[in-house]
């Protein structure tokens, strides 16, 4: 059943991580922006839902066993790391977007490659912007 467009959307990471972010900072992707259009009749557009299969942490990265990134099994997935920044991204963009002389954001250099793949992904000013923050 199709529900309402809504000012908050849920964005969900492969390993069941959800996060709900106002539509306003979610549609900075241009991505997200066409999987919510509604006149696309995407099932993520009917149900205010995003699940990103493809965003993935990988286990395999020289840093990726650093401690604060560590879960009690090794083989875990993380992807819900690399969400959670590209949600705090998508608000930090909407937050300064009017403003001159933004401060970089801190991004934890593990998490570099697997940002600019997931900025790579979600395409738009998102790709443009993350390429200067930091990394």
């Amino acid at each position: 059943m199709a529900q309402q467009q809504t000012d908050y959307v849920t964005l969900v990471s492969s390993d069941g991580f959800e996060f709900k972010l106002q539509r306003s900072a979610a549609t900075i992707s241009g991505a997200i922006k066409r999987m919510l259009d509604p006149i696309s009749n995407f099932t993520e557009a009917q149900t205010n839902t995003c699940t990103f299969e493809n965003i993935k942490y990988d286990s395999l990265h020289p840093l990726s066993h650093h401690a604060a990134f560590m879960e009690s099994s090794v083989d875990s997935p993380r992807s819900g790391v690399v969400l959670e920044k590209v949600c705090e991204y998508l608000y930090y963009n909407e937050k300064h977007k009017n403003n001159k002389d933004v401060p970089d954001m801190d991004i934890p250099p593990e998490l570099c490659l697997e940002l600019l793949m997931a900025a790579d992904f979600l395409d738009g000013e998102f790709a443009v912007g993350y390429l200067g923050f930091g990394c």
